[in-house]
């Protein structure tokens, strides 16, 4: 199975779905996109395969949309999309690919759809929350 996770390694969440993959056997291929940049075809391929927009997968904390105007629903997709371009941080993560599907995985345990096997548990979420038990069974 080939999964891709568009990874940002300072997220803590990012940091979580490459882990929950990992332990689910899986080595993915890892995008660090900060470093690589986006390109619009990939951002449109990106969103509709997840079923978002531009303005869902707007990343508005610790990022600069604020401070370039981009949290007024005024603003059309397409500026969206070329500040995106322009500063990568603003696309939120992780969004991971899989044979399964394309999700933006936020929360991280969002990620546990898109495995054909689940990791053994215990599994914990970035903030300690238990999101597999010790039988490998999900938490809700």
């Amino acid at each position: 199975m080939t999964l891709v996770i568009h990874h940002n390694p300072d997220c803590g969440t990012s940091r979580n779905v490459l882990e929950i993959i990992q332990a689910s056997g899986v080595e993915p291929i890892v995008i660090e996109y900060l470093q690589s940049g986006w390109t619009r075809p990939q951002l449109l391929g990106l969103f509709a395969a997840a079923g978002l927009t531009p303005r869902s997968a707007l990343r508005t904390t610790k990022s600069p949309a604020k401070e370039l105007g981009l949290l007024d629903v005024s603003v059309p997709d397409e500026a969206l999309l070329d500040a995106m371009i322009a500063h990568p941080v603003l696309v939120n993560r992780p969004i991971v690919c899989s044979p399964k599907g394309v999700r933006l995985c936020r929360p991280s345990e969002a990620v546990l759809d898109l495995l054909e096997i689940l990791p053994p548990g215990p599994l914990y979420k970035e903030d300690g929350q238990m999101i597999l038990n010790d039988m490998g069974e999900r938490v809700d």
